[in-house]
């Protein structure tokens, strides 16, 4: 591994942790093992560290997206797939890392903003028209005031005044929107196959 990649993972793992503004480079270079001028060789300051990590995070995303778009069966299983994903990160990260993105680091916030308004716009638009061609979803619905609907309620256990992290978990929260927001869009068809998959895993975790 080399000396950019091991400093992305660490300081990814410590932002997770601690949020981002807790966390200085002096201590992403304790924790990597280096010295903080050999980090500003690769990085000119925390910023552009910062850019990066969210670079590296929206990239693997975009690569996971497409894979579980490959591997669903239906557009409910490709939605169980990104949930998959979404519990795995949101179970990891510190409930207050938007909040510090937006504040001390508003570029790289604003190219997150993008990649949500955007790309995961593109990505809910063509699940919700793929399940209803299936007869998965029902077919009437305002589709783009959906797709913000959901896009906002993806990242609403983030906003501390709502759900504090000391009374919510992240992956919790984001749970029980995702089943809401999904038993709102489906028919009675696509409420069997949501029960199935949710039957599924409750089956998996426990074993």
């Amino acid at each position: 591994m080399d000396t950019r990649q091991r400093i992305l993972e660490k300081a990814l793992e410590l932002f997770n942790k601690f949020g981002i503004r807790r966390v200085t480079m002096d201590e992403i270079a304790s924790q990597v093992g280096m010295s903080k001028k050999t980090i500003y060789q690769v990085f000119v300051d925390k910023d552009e560290l910062v850019d990066a990590v969210i670079g590296v995070h929206i990239t693997d995303n975009k690569c996971r997206c497409e894979l579980d778009r490959q591997k669903a069966d239906n557009a409910i299983h490709q939605v169980f797939l990104a949930m998959d994903m979404t519990q795995e990160m949101f179970s990891k990260m510190h409930a207050g890392i938007l909040y510090d993105l937006q504040k001390f680091h508003p570029n790289t916030f604003n190219r997150f903003a993008e990649f949500r308004d955007r790309y995961l716009y593109t990505i809910v638009d063509d699940n919700l028209k793929w399940g209803i061609e299936e007869g998965l979803y029902r077919e009437d619905m305002n589709l783009d005031v959906i797709i913000k609907m959901r896009l906002t309620t993806m990242f609403l256990p983030f906003n501390q005044d709502i759900f504090p992290s000391h009374k919510y978990n992240l992956a919790d929260v984001e749970k029980e929107t995702f089943e809401h927001f999904m038993f709102g869009v489906a028919t009675i068809k696509g409420h069997k196959l949501i029960d199935t998959y949710k039957q599924e895993r409750l089956k998996n975790t426990k074993q």
